[in-house]
């Protein structure tokens, strides 16, 4: 698809060396050169960089749709370019459909139902920080296991193979097509991590247990059962999501924390301030930079002729560092409040974990400020991910401390 004359093209790719290397700086270009704009890369695509108009093309599900079509090739629908993982439900689907898979996700998603999942939180936390923090020194990236953990624990699945959930999701999105990594997750780890999903169903489907793979399949669509297919896709987004956006927030979290010890120190002394605080490292940190919509209908979207089927990146971060909408954006402001970010998406498809992540990343920061206050990291050693399109943060934070003692088991 070519670009239409009347816009001048920008030079834009999420997905490359020079994006990843300072992503806040890349999307800031966009914004001043054109908030509205459209890059040639993969195919071409639509990127909207500003709060504005971010805000309304994800308010507007009508014209801008998040489910699944031929255009711009095969798979999630989400992703530019599309990655090759079987339906997202309920992201991928517009309304009515939409709204009767939310109203299953949001009764096990809302605040109360995370309020009765905070001991297990704070018990796998416990026990990740215990196995380093007699030792003195360790990657704090392998500590931040702890979503993707609570996320396997609360389905039901074997939380011994963690890593390799992980792994096989992350890998897809956030390596380079056709390197090791990625051909390895694609051909290798997504088919095994099918494997698993799908016999746990069928155990669950005969043999009922107390975990949420057995309640979702106990939930019905408009009067009918919910089938196989189904809940398989719902399991398959929440481990996306769990083994993900909060890591990428905390790892970035726990690096500029490492950089600003005056934040540090008063996120111990006030440990009250923290929630508020995970607020604005969410907005400067969007753990999820940017989703993919696709257009249904011809249309004018702020003087720029979109045409039916094209692909348009919404980038959530750069949003968030739009100074119409904040003030001193590229600055993390504690205390800031009002903070109507776009972390966590907005409109019908705002992500339905925002309680859960958002109570994971209250939990893991909290007991890294309180058990390694002094954690000094080696900047030589800090490696981000190879591919920060639609996540960003370290893939390594190699860190010393001061050793502690262990606390309990989750076992």
């Amino acid at each position: 698809m070519s670009k239409p004359d009347d816009r001048p093209a920008v030079a834009f790719d999420h997905n490359s060396k020079e994006h990843s290397a300072d992503p806040v700086a890349s999307y800031a270009r966009l914004r001043a050169e054109a908030p509205v704009g459209w890059t040639d890369a993969h195919g071409g695509f639509w990127v909207l960089s500003d709060y504005d108009a971010v805000f309304a093309a994800a308010r507007d599900d009508a014209t801008f749709s998040s489910g699944r079509s031929a255009h711009g090739g095969e798979g999630l629908s989400n992703v530019i370019p599309k990655a090759p993982v079987r339906l997202h439900i309920p992201v991928e689907l517009d309304l009515p459909e939409h709204r009767s898979y939310r109203k299953i996700l949001n009764p096990v998603t809302s605040p109360a139902a995370v309020a009765a999942l905070e001991p297990m939180i704070a018990r796998w936390t416990t026990w990740f920080i215990d196995q380093v923090i007699e030792d003195g020194a360790c990657d704090l990236a392998s500590v931040i296991g702890v979503p993707a953990v609570v996320t396997l624990d609360w389905l039901g699945l074997d939380v011994a193979d963690w890593r390799r959930y992980s792994q096989a999701l992350h890998s897809v999105l956030a390596d380079s097509p056709g390197s090791p990594a990625h051909t390895r997750s694609v051909e290798v780890d997504i088919p095994w991590m099918e494997r698993q999903i799908t016999e746990a169903i069928a155990a669950r489907r005969a043999q009922p247990r107390d975990d949420l793979i057995s309640h979702l399949l106990a939930q019905d669509i408009d009067g009918e059962p919910l089938a196989d297919d189904a809940v398989y896709s719902l399991v398959e987004l929440l481990i996306s999501g769990g083994v993900g956006t909060t890591a990428s927030l905390v790892s970035q979290t726990l690096v500029h924390l490492s950089r600003h010890p005056g934040q540090r120190r008063r996120l111990i002394d006030e440990p009250d301030l923290l929630p508020r605080a995970v607020e604005e490292f969410l907005r400067a940190f969007s753990p999820t930079q940017a989703l993919a919509r696709t257009v249904t209908r011809d249309v004018d979207f702020r003087g720029c002729p979109m045409r039916k089927g094209d692909r348009v990146l919404l980038a959530w971060s750069s949003a968030n560092r739009d100074p119409a909408q904040f003030e001193h954006p590229d600055e993390v402001d504690l205390d800031r409040w009002p903070n109507r970010h776009t972390a966590f998406g907005m409109g019908i498809h705002r992500c339905a974990g925002a309680h859960l992540g958002r109570a994971i990343a209250r939990e893991l920061l909290g007991q890294i400020l309180r058990r390694m206050p002094d954690y000094a990291i080696d900047e030589a050693g800090l490696e981000t991910y190879a591919h920060q399109g639609v996540n960003a943060g370290y893939s390594r934070i190699p860190a010393t401390f001061t050793p502690g003692r262990r606390l309990g088991s989750a076992s």
